[in-house]
């Protein structure tokens, strides 16, 4: 059987026969279409690889037990496949945009996306991870003989730069082949949310884990979790207490992606959307929360802000990782010729410091930190 069957999909999914094809034709594989092909190509990447060794909310610092970018990914991957198949949307294309979406993410999390923003913004420029990561399958990763990157399908390379955000076409004029002017596909539409429910759920689960995060803490400023913990209280009234947090975490989950089927499928009816052209051509973005879940998920997410990303145990961290970015950029920019021989080629191509913020973006959180103390002893 070769990934999703045509039967199976809704009108408006995206079939891998309709596809717009890859950049370098190539002949199709004997048993695996094109987006499960796109998938393979994905996990067998260096990049894939690296997120293994890239921080998601928590250094290792405090433990090997918590989510990196990796695990993170995996988690987004099947809470995406679970809503693809309940909506009839292509589960291939799917399952590669949520293994892909993360690849261009620097190392150490939001703290090293924010430096390197920060740096390339005194060159008049910018670091945008989804940009960054079509990059890399498109240059960085050789693999290949025939071809430069993985010459992924376009609706892959779509999904990984409108996944969650919109182009203006007048300001990006390079990505003008990414059709700017119209929603992409519902599986990409998709990524976003399931990445958000992904991670509002898990930097819970770490928090409380880590011990920055409370019961008494979460059940005060997540009304929804005190609601499934109240009724997790009455029939486990003896369990412990960490089983009980489990069981509400799990139900808050489970809430949020059923609302999501729900509501997305409620929404696509109201607009009478029955193909994928109808999707492209809709003003908004159809995949999403119902008024009432959303609002108890920006709840959450206003709390773990306030109550975790700014605790003063992860500032210390982040102060730590910003000074190391902030030291390496300066180090290469002022000495182009110490960047590895394919990179330092590229500063004949592009401003150096475009060459010296990819180097960077690529490494992991390990390898940063070694390069920072070997060139500047810190």
């Amino acid at each position: 059987m070769r990934g999703t069957s045509r039967s199976q999909l809704a009108p408006y999914a995206m079939r891998v026969e309709d596809s717009q094809g890859r950049r370098y034709t190539e002949p199709l594989h004997a048993y695996r279409n094109d987006y499960e092909r796109d998938r393979d190509r994905i996990i067998h990447s260096r990049a894939f690889r690296r997120l293994e060794n890239k921080t998601q909310v928590f250094t290792r610092r405090y433990s090997d037990h918590f989510r990196n970018r990796l695990t993170h990914t995996l988690e987004v991957a099947q809470i995406a496949r679970t809503v693809a198949q309940a909506l009839g949307l292509n589960t291939d294309l799917v399952e590669a945009l949520a293994l892909v979406h993360d690849v261009g993410h620097p190392p150490f999390g939001h703290a090293g996306e924010a430096e390197l923003d920060r740096q390339m913004a005194r060159h008049h420029d910018a670091f945008d991870h989804n940009l960054h990561a079509l990059r890399i399958v498109e240059h960085f990763e050789q693999k290949y003989a025939e071809f430069p990157g993985l010459n992924l399908t376009f609706e892959v390379r779509e999904g990984i730069i409108k996944h969650s955000r919109d182009y203006d076409p007048a300001r990006y004029p390079e990505l003008r082949e990414y059709r700017l002017e119209e929603r992409p596909p519902l599986e990409a539409q998709l990524i976003d949310i399931a990445d958000e429910i992904a991670y509002n759920c898990a930097d819970l689960d770490d928090g409380y884990e880590a011990k920055l995060l409370t019961l008494p803490m979460i059940r005060r400023g997540v009304p929804l979790f005190d609601k499934f913990h109240r009724a997790i209280d009455r029939r486990y009234p003896a369990a412990r207490e960490k089983l009980k947090f489990n069981e509400a975490l799990k139900r808050l989950l489970d809430a949020l992606v059923t609302d999501l089927i729900r509501a997305t499928r409620q929404r696509l009816a109201r607009a009478r959307i029955r193909s994928v052209a109808d999707v492209r051509a809709y003003p908004k973005r159809l995949v999403g929360l119902g008024p009432q879940l959303g609002l108890a998920d920006r709840g959450l997410k206003q709390f773990l802000h306030r109550r975790l990303y700014t605790h003063r145990s992860i500032g210390a961290d982040r102060k730590r990782i910003v000074a190391s970015v902030r030291g390496l950029f300066a180090y290469y920019l002022a000495r182009p010729r110490s960047l590895p021989p394919f990179y330092f080629a590229q500063t004949q191509e592009e401003p150096p410091h475009r060459v010296v913020c990819d180097y960077l973006a690529g490494m992991t959180d390990n390898y940063l930190l070694e390069q920072h103390r070997k060139l500047l002893g810190g």
